[in-house]
């Protein structure tokens, strides 16, 4: 790693120049993001919690299948209650005709506090994002992280994502803690919130604030929010999660790192990057069921390594996907899944290309598929609630639209999803049976004010943080 690169794109930005017309910066960003509130559009929007989803071509995951069938979904009061070839309801209708009806995509390890620093750093490298990003820690506001949050959490609905986790290492006071959860809450989508360190200050509580967390704030796993822990290679901490009933998710980029807690990893645990683990790691966390968390353009880009996608396919490790950080990467799962499928298979090819014999399988779409829904949903703990369609399961659904310009016509309907589609064909979202985006349009009626709110946090975090 280059500890000595410094972040002069940060710093060449001045704060007059890169706030000019929040108009501009704001707006780009906020582009996606259509409110929906004229009577008239209004009306078009089902209402009610029963729908009947009718002939799509629906991918349920169920078991890993990516496969694709013609079919209806009926969901009741936020859950599936039936997926058959023909259903007869009265609920009421959403024609799928001519749509990929699939689960919801779940990332699993996003830093959300950041929403309002996007693309602040494209070219930087892990040095840089540690001097700049954390750097810049100590200034946040509850009502920053609040912000940050709201916009990553719905610029996620818009691009798909159902579910996520908010690894948040930003719970400066309790108060940051509590805001970060407010707007996911505010934000509807399903989330586990990792609450994670913050900046030194005579107000930090963690780790032990998870406690209160649990007790006040997530008191059980049965809503939307779900508590983890986003933690250090840290023993205490481990005990700590597990003593709440909470998840575990740990950045482990380093070498032998792991092998101190050998004894203490599981299936509750989650870890991220592993781009530099040793054999005795990758078999460690075989035997211990232990998944891996992959980052891979964020990992390519700032220097983390190569993203050990051909690890965990060797070892059988089930690897699902995360975006990491919004400040140099786009915050969909699109992105993620052509990065996983275009490197994994250049890399055997090249292997090929050099006359190496027994060479492992191509990586397939429909293997990316899964470790976007199924096995993002597993790391997250709610596979028994989301990551596939099947009747008992919560009504996690987004319905793509594979007749735009940059898909039609369809031919391979996963190969579709992964490879030519983009956040333009998400055309409908559902997250626990309530409508978040309808026609292509995100459902949020406050989207002038959080932009407002979007500016003013950056203005305040530019002014504090010194960047002129």
């Amino acid at each position: 790693m280059n500890t000595k690169t410094t972040s002069t794109k940060a710093k060449n930005i001045t704060r007059k120049g890169f706030l000019a017309g929040a108009g501009g910066a704001l707006a780009g960003m906020m582009v996606p993001f259509r409110s929906v509130t004229a009577k008239n559009r209004q009306d078009e929007i089902p209402a009610g919690n029963s729908f009947l989803i009718k002939g799509g071509t629906v991918i349920t995951m169920a078991n890993g299948n990516s496969d694709a069938e013609t079919a209806d979904i009926l969901v009741e009061g936020g859950i599936i209650r039936e997926i058959a070839p023909h259903i007869e309801s009265d609920a009421e209708v959403i024609e799928a005709d001519g749509r990929i009806v699939m689960p919801g995509f779940v990332d699993t390890h996003r830093h959300m506090w950041q929403g309002a620093l996007r693309n602040i750093l494209p070219d930087g490298l892990l040095s840089d994002y540690m001097q700049v990003i954390g750097g810049a820690r100590s200034v946040f506001r509850p009502e920053d992280v609040h912000t940050g949050n709201l916009l990553s959490a719905l610029g996620a609905i818009d691009a798909g994502i159902t579910t996520i986790l908010d690894w948040s290492h930003i719970s400066s006071t309790p108060e940051h803690s509590d805001a970060a959860i407010e707007a996911l809450r505010d934000s509807g989508i399903r989330a586990v919130y990792a609450m994670g360190s913050g900046a030194d200050n005579p107000r930090n509580r963690f780790p032990e604030d998870l406690r209160r967390v649990r007790r006040e704030l997530v008191p059980s796993d049965e809503g939307l929010i779900t508590l983890a822990i986003g933690a250090g290679i840290n023993r205490s901490q481990w005990e700590l999660a597990r003593d709440v009933g909470a998840r575990i998710s740990v950045h482990v980029n380093g070498t032998g790192d792991l092998l101190p807690l050998a004894d203490a990893m599981g299936p509750d645990v989650t870890c991220i990057h592993c781009c530099n683990l040793n054999e005795a790691e990758w078999e460690l966390l075989a035997e211990k069921g232990t998944g891996v968390s992959i980052a891979a353009p964020v990992e390519m880009i700032m220097g983390h390594g190569i993203p050990p996608i051909q690890q965990t396919l060797y070892y059988g490790i089930t690897a699902s996907l995360s975006i990491d950080v919004e400040t140099t990467v786009p915050g969909d799962m699109f992105g993620q899944m052509q990065s996983i499928l275009t490197l994994q298979r250049m890399q055997i090819l090249q292997r090929r290309r050099k006359g190496e014999e027994n060479l492992p399988p191509l990586l397939t779409a429909k293997e990316v598929l899964k470790m976007a829904t199924l096995n993002g949903a597993l790391h997250n703990g709610l596979d028994h609630k989301t990551g596939t369609l099947e009747p008992g399961k919560r009504a996690d659904i987004i319905m793509l639209n594979p007749n735009r310009v940059n898909v039609m016509p369809l031919n391979d309907p996963a190969g579709a999803v992964v490879t030519g589609m983009d956040r333009s064909n998400v055309e409908m979202v559902m997250i626990d049976g309530t409508i978040k985006k309808w026609k292509g349009e995100l459902l949020f009626d406050d989207l002038v004010r959080l932009k407002e709110k979007a500016v003013s946090s950056q203005e305040y975090i530019y002014n504090k943080a010194g960047w002129s």
